[in-house]
């Protein structure tokens, strides 16, 4: 295990859309240009510059939701980086099957509570240099979320003050088409009222890169969404149920897809979890049995270079959505939030 740090930023954002952008810039401007400039991952995305994919995809970005494109403009005024860079970057799950985004998430229904509880896997490079954040943009309902240097908020684990509640897990799929990238529809959810909203968005929307989201509200029962440029599967979640980084419904486990060791062992193990006798969420999320492929990852030699880098638990009531974040959920939680805003 590494014995780097962990820890999680408290941020706190309001303003335009520019305004939320450029202080996401501002705050992870000096981890983007220390580590991830110089990295396999940035070089990957950025080879697609000028692509039509690329272009297409900024298009129809700029034309469909505008506000967006502009938190990206001050994303990359912040980050002292190109528009076009920026942009890729937040593109790059439409771009590149592999990209460096992982996760593990659990949706618990329940009479009274519904509960989503989540591992946000990322890249071990950006440990110690992520946040929740608390983000006020005018004219919308505001949010707050795990959030990565560099990227726009949404793609993660976030709570709106609406009492949306939205987990993500990466899905690895082949052959997508250009369409509005993952993390901007995603992004565009958290502007949403409900989850039917959400997934009028989804449906109604060009797609591109392949999402697996953990979705629920204040009025209505868990979802598990799958999608792609080339498939859409929303099912009612009726009982526990874990979800690792591919497509695993009945309408979508056969498109092309790349299931890494990781995410297929971490789909077995927590299932078998699951049917054991009623075991918490939060203690199958920090399970280190498994040798390699662990559901709690913080192995520097992470087989898909990704480590846990923070474990949110959702609990979602008729009237609000109570949740904290934790740097490790064998400990007490780093943070306390009540639907969009920070509390303790």
């Amino acid at each position: 295990m590494s014995n780097k740090s962990y820890s999680l930023s408290r941020l706190e954002v309001s303003g335009s859309p520019f305004e939320v952008g450029l202080q996401l810039g501002r705050f992870g401007k000096e981890a983007v240009h220390s580590y991830l400039l110089g990295s396999a991952a940035w070089g990957t995305v950025q080879a697609w510059k000028g692509s039509a994919a690329a272009q297409r995809m900024a298009q129809l970005t700029q034309e469909r939701l505008p506000d967006i494109w502009a938190e990206l403009q001050g994303l990359a005024q912040g980050l002292d980086l190109p528009l076009d860079d920026v942009f890729l970057w937040n593109a790059r799950g439409d771009l590149w099957a592999m990209a460096p985004d992982g996760c593990t998430t659990i949706m618990t229904p329940g009479q009274g509570v519904q509960r989503i509880t989540h591992n946000e896997d990322g890249d071990p490079g950006f440990a110690g240099h992520c946040a929740i954040v608390q983000c006020d943009v005018q004219g919308k309902p505001g949010f707050a979320s795990f959030v990565y240097p560099g990227s726009i908020p949404g793609h993660t684990l976030a709570v709106n003050n609406l009492g949306l509640a939205m987990t993500v897990n990466n899905v690895r799929a082949l052959y997508c088409q250009p369409g509005l990238p993952r993390m901007v529809l995603t992004r565009a959810i958290l502007d949403m009222p409900d989850v039917d909203a959400a997934l009028r968005l989804l449906r109604d929307s060009p797609r591109a890169g392949a999402f697996h989201l953990n979705l629920g509200d204040t009025t209505q029962a868990l979802v598990g969404v799958e999608y792609s440029s080339a498939m859409y599967s929303a099912i009612p979640v009726s009982q526990p149920v874990l979800h690792a980084n591919h497509a695993i419904h009945p309408d979508t486990r056969n498109y092309p897809q790349i299931i890494t060791g990781s995410s297929g062992h971490r789909q077995v193990r927590g299932d078998a979890l699951l049917a054991g006798n009623h075991p918490d969420p939060l203690h199958v999320l920090a399970d280190t049995d498994g040798g390699r492929f662990t559901i709690f990852r913080r192995d520097p030699h992470d087989t898909d270079n990704e480590n846990t880098l923070a474990t949110a638990d959702i609990h979602l009531y008729s009237d609000r959505v109570e949740w904290a974040v934790y740097e490790d959920p064998r400990r007490e939680p780093r943070f306390r939030l009540q639907n969009g805003r920070f509390v303790s």
